[in-house]
């Protein structure tokens, strides 16, 4: 009979989809999840980041008659967001998180994805086809011109290695607290803000040096790496055209709930009471980043399309959660 858990099995051996080296670091990849989402939900409570406070953000923002097919895609947008609100209400009952943290994560996601949509629908009428070009959409309008609540504000605008630690200072500056450490103030929340920033921002710079690697331009260069002047150059201008914002973060943690090994957030004895609170920190953020997406869209449809359109959903909706409960 074979010896042994599971996990060290995989530390030693891998899987076919992933070498040994590959599988995720029981120390670091738990905790780095969980503690990320409790660092945006101590900070979603202290600002705090409600529909009323960001109606007030917003306050500037224009008014405009829109045309019913971009009226729908908005509003379908956000029911989508406020029924993955409700899934997590479920969720927040179940006796073991452990149980549902995963599709919990997946549930976050794509209610931050639809009230992102949403607001991009609302501010020029489009719908972008893919995660990718969603997020990067959502950062050339919002974060970039400072439409955006903390915090969920925060970017890196290039991922060369100089523009990633400029971009870090003021983040860090704010808090300095480890992943690998739950947070239990308000410092050590951004603490954790900026270092899963950096570490999505590393992630993304890797990926695009992947592609670099892979590209007919590099390979006509007949190098190996990034050590000569022209294979900088090459990966320097790939970096710069790359960003990082909320939504790119937001995809990478979906990613690793939908595509990481099993192990992840489903074995081991300790991790039952590890996310006991977990649900509740999910709920919570996106609680506040549909209120905050919610509050631009009312601005741009104007108050009798918005108060047509919460009491419609308030008259008819099958979930049990109400957008008055969020949205007023």
């Amino acid at each position: 009979m074979p010896s042994g858990s599971l996990y060290a099995r995989t530390q030693a051996h891998g899987t076919l989809t992933e070498s040994p080296r590959d599988i995720a670091n029981a120390v670091y990849a738990l905790p780095s999840t969980l503690h990320w989402m409790r660092g945006l939900a101590i900070l979603c409570e202290a600002q705090p980041v409600s529909f009323q406070t960001a109606r007030s953000f917003y306050q500037r923002v224009q008014r405009k008659p829109l045309p019913d097919r971009q009226l729908n895609s908005i509003y379908e947008q956000l029911l989508l967001s406020l029924h993955h609100i409700a899934a997590l209400d479920a969720l927040a009952l179940a006796p073991n998180k452990a149980d549902v943290s995963r599709v919990g994560i997946v549930a976050w996601y794509y209610g931050v994805y639809g009230a992102a949509s949403a607001m991009i629908a609302a501010a020029d009428g489009s719908f972008p086809e893919t995660h990718a070009s969603t997020a990067r959409q959502w950062d050339r309008q919002f974060a970039v011109p400072g439409l955006v609540l903390s915090p969920f504000a925060d970017r890196v605008g290039r991922l060369c290695s100089a523009d990633i630690e400029q971009a870090l200072l003021i983040p860090r500056g704010r808090g300095k607290h480890s992943l690998t450490l739950q947070p239990g103030s308000i410092d050590e929340a951004w603490g954790c803000i900026a270092e899963y920033l950096s570490g999505t921002a590393s992630w993304e710079q890797w990926n695009v040096e992947q592609a670099v690697r892979g590209s007919s331009g590099f390979r006509d260069l007949g190098v190996e790496n990034f050590r000569t002047k022209a294979a900088r150059e090459l990966r320097d201008e790939a970096l710069g055209k790359r960003s990082v914002c909320f939504l790119h973060q937001a995809s990478r943690y979906r990613g690793k709930a939908n595509y990481r090994d099993a192990i992840f957030l489903a074995y081991g004895k300790s991790v039952s009471k590890s996310v006991e609170g977990f649900v509740d920190d999910l709920r919570a953020v996106l609680r506040a980043f549909s209120a905050m997406a919610a509050a631009y869209c009312a601005a741009r449809v104007g108050r009798d399309e918005w108060d047509w359109f919460v009491s419609d959903i308030t008259s008819r909706r099958a979930i049990s959660l109400s957008p008055e409960d969020i949205w007023r």
